[in-house]
């Protein structure tokens, strides 16, 4: 609580406690213990006050200096080596803070120093840690924040403790004897959203704060301070925060490539047993599309399956079942029927039968294991990164998500709701392809077509895709039944099985 609630519920108090003594006076009432009870409790109020005062600041920032001392022995120990992927993100930042930490060439070539450096990525993918590192490298005092902290229903108070913020960036680099200070602010879309017209919000005050610190940030001042900020929705920020002189560099943060994402499982590898059969190689194959924090999970919960069963050092299997995990939940207790696990082992074997005939040795997994919301599932790893996708690339894809529910309509004469999330999988990928040009509809802009015209569209698709996919596994009907037994059975089949499986069928009379 700030100083400005403070006097404003003192005098609330004031207003009541005083009509209420003279009330009880009145009556003939003995007021004393309600006095001598009243003065105790709030000679303890202003003395956990006071105690607090310190750590609260005016901007009510409770514990904070207690918190950030905490970051600051973690700092010390991160180091951009210590930050997997993100190459380019990584020597981006280096090159904007170099103009930090070389004052002098700067000055020289008369350059006007950066005052904000804006990361911009999915969530978990190191944006915080490089901040750390950002500050280590520049030795710099780090003062860190969210924009949630900065949200109050009272006036003036989110403008209160930005000033705070820089204050006390400020006063940690003069009593660490630091040239250098680093404010970083995590989810700055919370303060740092657009502003609209008509009656002003104290978020707008809280952002119309911060832009006028960062305007009063100069390179020749002592400390030189950086205000670096992370969001995951760039594009809700507000101009005014992102034009040059406030936020100069917008560094993207990316969800790391193959190679990125086997240096981040070789930096979490390096305390952990693992066993000779450990390919991390190909873990970073077939975790495609996985954050630096999901790929840290995944080498955390191998270990937790290990030591769970009792094993010395963590295998292959380990890992499989830890990105199952990460990517679908924990194992569930649900029990199908025999006809209902039936049904689920057809679904899952028409995606993975598609899946290899348009992409051969992309099946990593098919499982009839329920994890999650899911009774069976087919995991896939990606053959090679890619970045621009192709009609018939697009085709495919829609193709490998119908091949459940065109295998239980072989095999029933009906599907089941167990589809319903390829159905919309298929129908993003359809919205995908219009807004791209890739359809009969041509190059359009979406709000110029009658919703008629983008359902026949989009029907049309889809009606075309599933003829396409019934009669690829039509002609691998034999295949089906016989890798449908083994699936049934065995309940996980790894994707070189199940590879093996369609060889030597292939081979038999239909």
């Amino acid at each position: 609580m700030n100083k400005q609630n403070w006097l404003r519920w003192t005098e609330w108090a004031i207003g009541i406690a005083v009509p209420m003594i003279l009330f009880l006076t009145f009556q003939g009432i003995n007021i004393w213990p309600v006095l001598i009870v009243g003065a105790a409790l709030t000679a303890l109020v202003i003395a956990v006050r006071m105690r607090g005062g310190d750590k609260g600041g005016a901007g009510g920032f409770g514990g904070l200096k207690q918190r950030r001392a905490t970051n600051k022995s973690a700092i010390d120990n991160i180091r951009f080596e210590q930050i997997g992927g993100h190459e380019r993100a990584k020597r981006e930042l280096v090159e904007a803070l170099d103009f930090l930490v070389k004052p002098e060439q700067i000055r020289q070539f008369g350059i006007r120093p950066l005052k904000g450096i804006l990361l911009a990525g999915p969530p978990g993918t190191g944006k915080t840690l490089m901040a750390k590192a950002a500050a280590h490298y520049a030795d710099a005092v780090f003062v860190g924040s969210s924009g949630s902290e900065f949200v109050e229903m009272y006036v003036g108070v989110g403008a209160g403790r930005i000033r705070d913020l820089f204050k006390e960036a400020r006063q940690l680099a003069l009593k660490q004897k630091k040239e250098n200070a680093v404010i970083f602010i995590d989810e700055i879309d919370v303060i740092g959203g657009k502003r609209e017209g008509g009656q002003q919000k104290e978020y707008d005050q809280t952002l119309n704060q911060l832009l006028t610190e960062m305007d009063g940030l100069y390179g020749d001042s002592s400390p030189r301070i950086l205000v670096m900020a992370a969001t995951n929705r760039k594009e809700m920020l507000d101009s005014a925060l992102l034009r040059p002189g406030r936020f100069d560099r917008h560094i993207e943060v990316d969800l790391p490539d193959k190679k990125g994402r086997l240096h981040i499982i070789q930096l979490h590898a390096q305390n952990k047993p693992l066993a000779a059969d450990v390919d991390l190689n190909r873990i970073a194959e077939e975790t495609f599309s996985f954050s630096g924090a999901q790929l840290e999970s995944v080498l955390n919960e191998a270990a937790i399956y290990a030591m769970r069963a009792e094993a010395k050092q963590i295998t292959m299997e380990h890992m499989s079942q830890a990105i199952d995990k990460v990517m679908l939940g924990e194992k569930t207790d649900r029990e199908a029927n025999h006809e209902e696990r039936r049904r689920v082992a057809i679904h899952e074997l028409g995606h993975a039968l598609v899946a290899e005939a348009v992409r051969p040795g992309s099946v990593s997994q098919v499982a009839l294991s329920p994890r999650g919301k899911a009774l069976g599932y087919v995991r896939h790893h990606s053959q090679q990164e890619r970045y621009l996708y192709t009609k018939p690339y697009l085709e495919e894809q829609i193709m490998i998500a119908l091949g459940g529910a065109v295998a239980e309509e072989m095999f029933y004469g009906n599907r089941s709701t167990g589809s319903q999330g390829d159905f919309d999988q298929s129908l993003n990928i359809v919205d995908t392809m219009i807004n791209a040009g890739l359809t009969e509809l041509g190059i359009v802009r979406l709000k110029n077509v009658t919703p008629d015209a983008l359902s026949d569209a989009t029907k049309a698709i889809m009606v075309e895709l599933t003829d396409r996919t019934h009669t690829m596994l039509e002609t691998q009907r034999t295949v089906f039944m016989s890798c449908l037994d083994v699936l049934i059975r065995e309940e996980n089949l790894t994707g070189e099985h199940f590879r093996c499986l369609i060889r030597d069928k292939k081979h038999l009379p239909v």
